[in-house]
């Protein structure tokens, strides 16, 4: 595995092999020394060029946990801030010796340059780039699904016949898109559900069902609901009338919860904007997985970096 840049071109095969050696290493995780020696002497660069707190340190706990060396580049007081390109940024990384970039940013395709470039020979995983894509956040959501449909019989398994609900703001979800192509890879069913101002213009290519009521989906009985924080920093229009309204329509309040099936699950990939998106009462009830996001996230990151940078296959899946 030489990059992790997209789900879109993340054969079957391919991802249950990431979602199996995830499930190695949360097993790690249960153990009272939570570390491993395989990336010794390795060194790990979170570079951000967005703010983030959780996909940040995940990041950073599973490089630890793999006992590499952990460089946290911010792109705010930094040379970025003064004018710094990607190019000149990439080319003092690679001075430095770094084995693994991991690169959040909000210009689509960033990763896919900086992989693409010859600037730096060091493995690139994508953090998220612009309203492209998030492929780890849906390797997380990916194994949340398959461990609480199918217990310890999860590794090696698809999700074939899932029914999966994505609803929210679509159009600026790079975690959305990553899904719907995952999702379909894995065999899962998926519908997204928003409102007309909030999905792409042309999704007539995304292998997904498009609805608008969310009622309608609610009463279809779907095995997961993924609920989408509103981007209100990606907004320079309005979208909806207001956030009551958007509530009202498109929440996930308790109504809406109590009519979910017996073996539903709930998931929302943070941060969550309680009362708007789905309420305080559907984010903490056992139905939702959102604290096992968090944790699984950093199994499914260790597993990345493990891939990348164990060199076993460095077969290019991205």
């Amino acid at each position: 595995m030489r990059h992790l840049l997209s789900t879109r071109t993340l054969g079957r095969d391919d991802a249950i092999r990431i979602l199996d050696v995830a499930e190695d290493m949360a097993d790690v995780q249960e153990r009272e020394v939570k570390k491993l020696p395989t990336l010794r002497g390795k060194t790990v660069v979170n570079l951000f060029f967005e703010d983030s707190t959780r996909t940040r340190i995940s990041f950073e706990a599973a490089a630890k946990r793999l006992s590499a060396d952990v460089i946290n580049f911010s792109a705010k007081g930094s040379s970025v801030s003064k004018g710094e390109s990607l190019k000149d940024t990439a080319q003092t990384l690679a001075a430095m010796g770094a084995d693994a970039v991991v690169i959040r940013h909000s210009a689509s395709g960033a990763p896919q340059t900086l992989a693409a470039s010859g600037w730096i020979d060091a493995g690139i995983v994508n953090a998220g780039d612009g309203m492209h894509e998030h492929p780890t956040q849906a390797l997380l959501d990916a194994f949340t699904m398959r461990r609480r449909l199918h217990g310890a019989a999860s590794r090696g398994r698809d999700l074939d016949g899932v029914t999966v609900t994505i609803v929210g703001d679509i159009l600026h979800s790079r975690v959305a898109r990553s899904n719907v192509w995952l999702l379909e890879t894995l065999g899962a069913d998926v519908t997204l559900v928003a409102p007309p101002t909030l999905l792409p213009v042309d999704a007539s290519g995304w292998p997904a069902t498009i609805g608008y009521d969310l009622d309608a989906a609610i009463d279809a009985g779907p095995d997961v609901v993924m609920m989408l924080r509103i981007q209100g920093e990606r907004m320079n229009a309005a979208f909806f009338p207001n956030t009551r309204e958007y509530s009202r329509r498109w929440g996930l309040d308790d109504e809406r919860l109590a009519r979910l099936g017996d073996g539903s699950i709930v998931m929302h990939p943070g941060p969550m904007n309680r009362g708007l998106e789905i309420s305080a009462a559907a984010a903490d009830s056992p139905r939702s997985t959102v604290r096992e996001q968090v944790a699984n996230g950093v199994s499914v990151r260790m597993a990345a970096l493990y891939l990348l940078l164990s060199g076993g296959d460095r077969e290019d899946l991205a």
